[in-house]
C-alpha cells in the first residue's frame, strides 16, 4: 500500500512539488514590491483626519481607550494597508510595477504639497511633529513581518504567483528575502549594535534556548504529522530557528566591538564565497546525501556562515546609522541617517547586480555573497522609503503597526501555525493545480 495513504497528510508529495523547482522573479520586480509596503504604511500615516486633529490627543491612543474606536481604526488600517498588499501580491501581481510607480508618485505629490498643507494647520508656528528614528525602525520591522506573514499564508494557494515563492537553487524570489530580512532586522537593533557586548557562555546558551526549543518543536511536529518539508531548503533536520540560534550563539561568543564587526563579517563572507566558487556550491546543491548529520543538513549548516556574516555587518551598520551619534539632536539624526541609508541602498543594489552577473547568482539556499548584498539592498530600500515620514505631514504610526510591533515573534509563530493548519486540512482538489 502507498505509504502516503497512511499519512496524516496524504497530499505531502504534491505539496512538495508545488514549492519545488522554482526560479524566482526579477530584481526589478522585487524592488517594486519592496516599495509598495512602506509606501502604503506612509499613506496610512498621512490622512486629513490625523493632520486636522494633530493638536488634539493622539488618535491612536484615543482609539485604544475605546474598543469601538479601536476596532474601527484597526479595520481602516487593514483595508488601507493589508488588503492592498494582498491584492498586489496576488490578483494584481502583473501590475506590480505600475502600482509601485503610482504609489511613489503619490508620495512625492504629498511631499511637494507639504508647505501648502502646513500653512493650514497649527504647526505653522514651528511645532510640526517629526518622526523619530525609533518610529522609523519600528515601522521597518513591522513591514518585514507583514510581508512575511502574508507570504507564508498565501504561498500554498494558486492565486499566489509561483515566481514569488522560494527559489530552488539560484534566483530572486520575494520569499527568499524572509529569513535574511529577519536576521538583518534583528542585527540593526541588536544588543551588539547598541554597544552591549558583555556576555558569557551561560548567558549565550540561555538566550538561544527558546530558539532551540522552537526548532526542536517544529522538527517533532513536522515528523509527527508527516508534514511536507522541502529538504533542499535547509536539510533533513535543520530549520530556520536553528539558523537564528546558531547566529546568536556565534555572535555572543565571539563578542567583539561593533566597530569591527563588519571587518570580521566581510572576511568570513569573502572566504565562504571563494569556497563556494571553488566547488562547495556543487556539493551544497547536489541531491546526494550521506547518512551523517552534516551531509543530511549541509544547506542549513553551511549557510550559517553567510547569515552570521550578514548579522555582523548589520550590527556595525546599525551602530553607525542609529546608535553612533547620540549627541546629535533628533531631527538632524533623521535627516542624515536618511541620506546614509539611501546611499547604502544604492550601493548594495549596484553590488548585487555586479555579483549576480560576474561572480555567482543570488542563492538563498547557500546564502552566498550576492544574496547577502541583495538582502541589504532590499531592506535599506524599505527603510529609506519609511524615513520619508518626516517630510510628510503625519501624526503617529497606525494601530496595526503598534499591534505587530508589540507581538513580532507571536505574529510570526501564529502565521506558521495557521499555515500548518491550512495545509493539513486542505482537500485533495486544492492541490490538483500542480
Amino acid at each position: 500500500m502507498d505509504p502516503l495513504s497512511k499519512s496524516f497528510n496524504p497530499n505531502r508529495q504534491l505539496k512538495e512539488e508545488f514549492v519545488s523547482n522554482l526560479t524566482g522573479s526579477s530584481m526589478l520586480e522585487i524592488a517594486s514590491l519592496s516599495a509598495i509596503v512602506p509606501g502604503l504604511l506612509l499613506l496610512r500615516h498621512w490622512n486629513i483626519f490625523n493632520v486636522a486633529n494633530a493638536k488634539k490627543n493622539d488618535y491612536v491612543n484615543a482609539g485604544c481607550k475605546d474598543w469601538r474606536k479601536f476596532t474601527v481604526t484597526l479595520a481602516v488600517d487593514f483595508v488601507s494597508v493589508v488588503l492592498p498588499i494582498l491584492l498586489i501580491f496576488t490578483v494584481l501581481a502583473e501590475w506590480a510595477h505600475e502600482c509601485a510607480i503610482c504609489l511613489m508618485l503619490l508620495l512625492l505629490l504629498i511631499i511637494s504639497a507639504r508647505r501648502s498643507l502646513s500653512s493650514n494647520f497649527h504647526w505653522k508656528e514651528g511645532v510640526q511633529p517629526v518622526s523619530s528614528l525609533r518610529t522609523n525602525i519600528s515601522s521597518y520591522r513591522v513591514s518585514v513581518m507583514i510581508i512575511t506573514c502574508l507570504c507564508i499564508l498565501a504561498v500554498d494557494f494558486k492565486i499566489y504567483p509561483r515566481r514569488y515563492a522560494k527559489t530552488e537553487t539560484y534566483g530572486t524570489g520575494l520569499m527568499d528575502l524572509g529569513v535574511g530580512s529577519f536576521v538583518l532586522a534583528n542585527a540593526l537593533v541588536s544588543r551588539q549594535a547598541r554597544g552591549i557586548t558583555s556576555k558569557n557562555w551561560k548567558a549565550a546558551i540561555q538566550s538561544i534556548s527558546p530558539l532551540i526549543l522552537l526548532g526542536l518543536g517544529r522538527l517533532v511536529f513536522t515528523a509527527g504529522v508527516d508534514y511536507q518539508v522541502h529538504v533542499g531548503e535547509y536539510g533533513v533536520h535543520w530549520n530556520f530557528f536553528f539558523t537564528l540560534a546558531a547566529v546568536s550563539f556565534l555572535t555572543s561568543i565571539v563578542n567583539i566591538h561593533p566597530n569591527y564587526c563588519s571587518i570580521l563579517g566581510s572576511s568570513i563572507l569573502i572566504v565562504y564565497q571563494i569556497c563556494l566558487v571553488c566547488g562547495l556550491n556543487e556539493y551544497l546543491l547536489s541531491n546526494e546525501r550521506a547518512m551523517d548529520l552534516i551531509s543530511q543538513n549541509k544547506e542549513g549548516l553551511f549557510s550559517v556562515f553567510g547569515y552570521w556574516s550578514m548579522y555582523l555587518v548589520g550590527v556595525q551598520l546599525g551602530n553607525y546609522l542609529f546608535f553612533g551619534n547620540g549627541s546629535v539632536n533628533e531631527i538632524r539624526n533623521v535627516k542624515w541617517t536618511r541620506i546614509r541609508v539611501c546611499f547604502l541602498c544604492a550601493l548594495f543594489w549596484l553590488l548585487t547586480v555586479i555579483l549576480d552577473k560576474h561572480v555567482e547568482r543570488v542563492s538563498r539556499r547557500m546564502c552566498n555573497l550576492a544574496y547577502v548584498t541583495f538582502v541589504f539592498a532590499q531592506n535599506f530600500q524599505v527603510l529609506a522609503i519609511l524615513m520619508l515620514s518626516d517630510l510628510i505631514p503625519t501624526s503617529n504610526i497606525s494601530i496595526l503597526e503598534e499591534s505587530f510591533n508589540r507581538n513580532l515573534l507571536g505574529s510570526f509563530l501564529l502565521a506558521n501555525v495557521l499555515t500548518g493548519v491550512i495545509n493539513l486540512h486542505q482537500v485533495k482538489s486544492m492541490v490538483k493545480w500542480i
